[in-house]
Parts: C-alpha cells; structure tokens; sequence
C-alpha cells in the first residue's frame, strides 16, 4: 500500500486552489482553478494534495443538506528551512497560528490553516530516523 494523496473537501475551491499553488507554491496538475478537482504535487517527493468541492463529494456519499460540511484533515508537508519558508509563505498572505517551534528532538514545525480552516503543517526534520 502506498499513500496516493491527502484530499482535502472544500467550499470556495477558488480560495483553497490560490492557497496552495500560490501561498504554499505546489503544483497544479492540471490547472483546473474553478474545481470540481485539482491534485497538488510538491517540487520533490511523490505524494500529493487533491482538492474536491466539498459539494460533489456530499452527493456521492448522499450526505447533502441545507449546507455542505464535512471532515477536516491535516496537510502535512516537509520543508528543508522552516524559517525561510514560513518568511515566505507570510509574505505571501499565510498567516502562522504555531510556530516555527520544536516538535521532538527531531522535528520543528508550524502550523497555518488555509481559507477553509484545514491545519496545515510544516515540518523541518532536524535528525532523520536511524
């Protein structure tokens, strides 16, 4: 088993999809900016971040009501320098709720949600697991 993706459900897709490539600087697969889907890859590595439109999933799975609410999940990414990269993505219009702080011994993190209150994580590991 391998891990093909985090997907994330939202509702104003326009403002997440503009978080992650913009903010955040994935890339969009395949530039579908109004949604319902777009798949979201970092510069390296192999797993992704999707977004669905939290609407169309809510119908799959017959769940629709007067408002389309559904799960949150964490976004966890690793980055070489938190520091320059939290200097970034501020600059860019994240705001930190967490951090840059020590996690472990190993690890230092911060925390910022995206337009649609999903945590997002970031990671800097500082030792690698022997």
């Amino acid at each position: 088993m391998e891990l093909a993706q985090v997907r994330l459900l939202v509702t104003d897709f326009t403002a997440c999809y503009r978080f992650y490539a913009d903010v955040l600087g994935l890339k969009p697969q395949s530039g579908a900016t109004q949604g319902p889907y777009e798949k979201f890859s970092p510069h390296v590595g192999s797993a992704g971040i999707a977004l669905q439109d939290r609407a169309m999933m809510a119908e799959i799975l017959d769940e629709l009501g007067e408002t389309a609410t559904g799960h949150r999940s964490l976004v966890v990414l690793r980055v070489d320098d938190l520091d320059a990269f939290c200097a970034e993505v501020t600059a860019r219009g994240a705001t930190l709720l967490h951090g840059p702080a020590p996690m472990t011994d190993r690890m230092r993190v911060a925390h910022l949600k995206d337009p649609e209150g999903n945590l997002v994580e970031l990671q800097e590991w500082l030792l690698l697991r022997a």
